[in-house]
């Protein structure tokens, strides 16, 4: 039923008024995202920085994000609540603020990024590794034979 009723809202379109509300309940995800892409646009075509130190932020950003998790995620909370406290036109101005360094200075924006990478990469692999430390032991010892076969 669900996937029907996407395929419909495809056919029918979507009303300004719909991307309006949406844009306005999310307001901080759409700045993000188009910052994301002019930064990404920005970037690849060398308008003043380029990529390659793009990617070396994005990767120095995952790599500390990685080694220092707790005081990388406590920097992310402390910024994005920040973000979220502010009233609408505030989150309008830091948003704009986004885009522009994304154009000018898009490393800076993709080192924030792989801060958030590092981050979420640290969170997934922990679990997994807590699920299989907490895994019933029947489970554990079909792995270990299935692995000296």
């Amino acid at each position: 039923m669900a996937k029907n009723k996407f395929v419909e809202k495809l056919k029918e379109g979507v009303s300004v008024q719909e991307i309006e509300g949406f844009a306005s309940k999310h307001t901080t995800e759409v700045f993000c995202v188009l910052a994301l892409v002019i930064g990404a646009i920005s970037s690849a075509f060398d308008f003043f920085t380029g990529p390659k130190l793009t990617i070396l932020f994005f990767t120095l950003g995952t790599l500390a994000a990685i080694f220092f998790p707790t005081p990388t995620e406590k920097g992310l909370k402390k910024l994005y609540s920040f973000v979220y406290k502010q009233e609408k036109m505030t989150e309008i101005l830091l948003g704009v603020v986004k885009i522009v360094i994304a154009i000018f200075v898009p490393f800076i924006y993709f080192g924030l990024f792989g801060l958030l990478a590092g981050t979420s990469y640290h969170y997934y692999v922990r679990h997994a590794q807590i699920m299989v430390e907490n895994a019933p032991r029947s489970m554990k010892r079909r792995d270990d034979e299935e692995e000296h076969d």
